[in-house]
This record gives C-alpha cells, sequence and structure tokens, in this order.
C-alpha cells in the first residue's frame, strides 16, 4: 500500500480543514516545504499536495509553493487544486509534478479527462472522487451533485482512467476512521487503484484500509497531531 503524507496549502502556510470547511482551519507550518523535506526524511516515498486556494477558485494559487517543494524533494509528488484545463495540467507538470489529480472537471466534463489521458498519459492524471453519503461533491467540496461516486468511478475506468483519490468528505480532518464501508464498495466495484482519503487516524485505520485492497492511503491531520508516526506507518504498510 502506498502512503501518501499529504500537505493542504492555503496562502501559502501548510494547513488542515475540517469536512473541507474554509472557515474551520488550522494552521500547522508556515513553510510547507519543510514539511515536504520532514517527510521525505522519514521516509515517504510520495507527496500528495493541495492547493486549497486553487480549488476554491478554480485556477493555480500557490504555484511557488509548489514549485518550492517539487524543487526540494527528490520524490514523486501529485497535486490536486483547480486543475481545470489541458493548460493548467501542463503548469502543473512545468512546475515538477508527477501527476495531477482533477476533481470537479471530471463530474463537469468527462471528455476533458479523455484529452488529458491523451495527451499526458494514464500514469499521471488521477481523478479525485470527494463524496458525502455516496454522492460527488465538487468546487471545493461547496457543492454536491446528482452523481453517485461508484457510478462517476466507472465512467472514468470507461475512459481510460487508471487511479482514483476517494475522499469521504464527512471524515476529512476529523479523526473518526475512513468511510471502510464505501472505500470498499469503490475498490470492489470499479477494479480500479483507489487511493483512500479522508478519516484516517491511527495505525489501525491503516490496517483496515489496508485489508480492503486499497492501491494507497492518504495520511494527513493524524501525522500533524502525531497520532502516527510516518516512518512506523511506512515499515508496517508500505
Amino acid at each position: 500500500m502506498q502512503l501518501y503524507p499529504a500537505i493542504d496549502i492555503r496562502n501559502g502556510q501548510c494547513v488542515r480543514l475540517r469536512q473541507g470547511q474554509f472557515h474551520d482551519q488550522e494552521i500547522y507550518s508556515n513553510s510547507p516545504v519543510k514539511v515536504a523535506m520532514q517527510w521525505e526524511d522519514m521516509g515517504a516515498t510520495f507527496i500528495h499536495l493541495v492547493d486549497l486556494d486553487g480549488a476554491l477558485h478554480g485556477h493555480g494559487v500557490n504555484e511557488d509553493v509548489i514549485k518550492e517543494i517539487t524543487n526540494a524533494v527528490s520524490i514523486p509528488v501529485q497535486v490536486g487544486g483547480g486543475i481545470r484545463t489541458i493548460k493548467d495540467i501542463e503548469n502543473k507538470m512545468n512546475l515538477g509534478v508527477n501527476r495531477v489529480i482533477i476533481g470537479t472537471k471530471a463530474v463537469e466534463n468527462p471528455v476533458f479527462i479523455k484529452e488529458a489521458i491523451n495527451t499526458f498519459g494514464r500514469d499521471r492524471i488521477v481523478v479525485g472522487i470527494d463524496a458525502k453519503n455516496g454522492m460527488v461533491a465538487i468546487e471545493g467540496w461547496e457543492k454536491v451533485s446528482n452523481y453517485n461516486a461508484v457510478t462517476l468511478a466507472m465512467n472514468m475506468k470507461e475512459l481510460g482512467v487508471k487511479t482514483i483519490v476517494y475522499t469521504d468528505i464527512a471524515k476529512d480532518g476529523m479523526l473518526q476512521g475512513p468511510n471502510i464501508e464505501c472505500t470498499k464498495e469503490m475498490v470492489e466495484a470499479t477494479e480500479l487503484e483507489i487511493i483512500a482519503s479522508g478519516g484516517v487516524s491511527s495505525l489501525k485505520d491503516l490496517e483496515s484500509v489496508n485489508q480492503i485492497h486499497v492501491h494507497g492511503a492518504i495520511i494527513g491531520k493524524a501525522l500533524y497531531e502525531n497520532r502516527i508516526q510516518l516512518d512506523e506507518a511506512i515499515r508496517l504498510f508500505e
């Protein structure tokens, strides 16, 4: 299981939101670059970045910070937040990003995903499916669509998508454990590489997601609050 320490960037700082609420945030560091280097020092083999301002505004905002991070670490980085056009993807790749995560646009315009895969290859395009009660949320989680999460994933599979980051918003930043039931359904129904996101708060949670055969797991708040030691988690699960 691939582990992804998460760095959420807002106003150039490393923050965590609760349930994706922009008014409910905690600042953990003024230097996301130092945080990235720390995760690499602890054995991380991949880093998950989110441009929160980008997700809200629909275009890249924290690109200077992202560039600093890709320059500072030697491991691959994936980025989500505000990626809506082929040019946006190109810009991220030019910053040294290995993979981009596309969320809102995948719901609004599936043809865009096909174009992105044809242009950059399926190894570099990841679709982010964020769900509330099994329904897909879009635009920085501000709106809930009429799409069922598994149905959307199946549609993406038909377009050539290989990897999906599946986030349960109700669990995100709450340290209450991941939504095993919905994530398991996603893994079994789609047979895609599913990266579980949201709610991982302990090594026991990682054990639970590992047992349902996810491809990877994103760890955020639990690292910042020392509930999980990254090096130990990597030793046990990666």
